[in-house]
């Protein structure tokens, strides 16, 4: 690989022992020379930072919209989805550790270009394209550069990301976003020390931002682990922040964890423990919460916070039935969060 092909980095800067640090992330890893950081797809050359990972996707997939999961943003269309090598988290239990703990060489990436991504969701009639499987944070630039030219061709973006991102690097990346789903891995630091190895704290603040500062449609999921972060109390705490800092309209998901990379020895999380936590959601004021990777009609189905009335029902992740006039439910007339066609 050449170096004068390659992407000069964003977001970074020299440091005083001659290395360089990488301000895109909360990790701030400093760099020497021909190493690359914690992400595997941000490289010192020479003295200058790269983004190795920029115009090599590992691969594309249509998936309905729901998978992300998004309920709230175009229910029922599909999305042009993709990622690369590399990650920022650490995560144990990754259900994507095949791309996201591969170095770029390891990975039979391709080379594609923005204007041949947007391409492929024109091709493809979708309308919108998922920045997804990794985090895409690590490859914001990219993800600039596509957003930037999906929304002057009328095609919405989304990220699907942990939200561990550098407060300034943020304003950058996003620019373009129109919808998000974040992944609050836990609501306990130790949870994200030891498991993620990140922080809780820096998620937080970017979901305080999105709620505050931006105009993106954002979801939250949560993947409840047995005997890591499923306990009633911290859901509990969990919710109670939601609504004190989000309010009480960002839809959350309560999803099931399945055994898979570090973490083969955790069973899968039982039916009951994301019932009782949709129902603790609920309980506290929370008035859009889901349950994912498990079957459950009810779960997977949107109701009018105000009059009951069934919205929007689906069969895992197709939907079956949209009864929303225009954003509103057809009995009541609630204005129900979300931008819907």
């Amino acid at each position: 690989m050449k170096t004068q092909a390659l992407k000069i980095a964003d977001w970074w800067e020299q440091h005083e022992n001659g290395k360089l640090l990488c301000t895109l992330c909360p990790r701030y890893c400093t760099i020497g020379n021909g190493q690359t950081g914690f992400c595997y797809i941000r490289q010192n050359i020479d003295g200058k930072l790269y983004s190795i990972g920029y115009g090599r996707p590992t691969g594309f997939a249509i998936d309905p919209i729901e998978k992300k999961p998004l309920n709230h943003f175009l229910p029922g269309t599909s999305i042009l989805s993709f990622g690369t090598a590399g990650c920022n988290l650490g995560c144990k239990f990754c259900q994507n550790w095949a791309m996201s703990k591969a170095k770029l060489d390891d990975e039979n990436s391709l080379s594609v270009s923005p204007e041949e991504v947007v391409s492929i969701a024109i091709k493809n009639r979708t309308p919108s394209i998922a920045y997804t499987y990794n985090d895409p944070t690590i490859f914001g630039e990219y993800v600039i550069d596509i957003s930037q030219q999906a929304r002057e061709r009328g095609i919405k973006n989304v990220m699907v990301t942990a939200g561990y991102i550098d407060k300034n690097a943020r304003k950058d990346v996003y620019k373009y976003i129109d919808a998000a789903n974040v992944d609050l891995k836990a609501f306990s630091e130790n949870f994200y020390k030891r498991i993620t190895f990140s922080h809780l704290n820096p998620v937080l603040d970017t979901l305080v931002w999105l709620k505050n500062e931006t105009n993106i449609w954002f979801e939250i999921t949560t993947l409840l682990i047995p005997g890591e972060n499923d306990s009633a109390e911290e859901i509990k705490q969990e919710c109670e922040w939601i609504v004190k800092n989000l309010g009480e309209e960002v839809p959350v998901h309560f999803t099931a964890f399945h055994p898979d990379f570090k973490m083969r020895n955790k069973p899968r999380t039982p039916e009951a423990t994301l019932l009782n936590a949709r129902k603790i959601a609920l309980k506290l004021g929370i008035k859009y919460c889901y349950v994912g990777n498990i079957f459950h009609s009810e779960g997977h189905t949107t109701f009018c916070s105000n009059c009951g009335e069934v919205l929007i029902t689906r069969d895992w992740h197709n939907v079956t039935q949209n009864n929303l006039k225009t954003g509103r439910c057809p009995k009541c007339l609630t204005k129900i969060p979300g931008i819907f066609y």
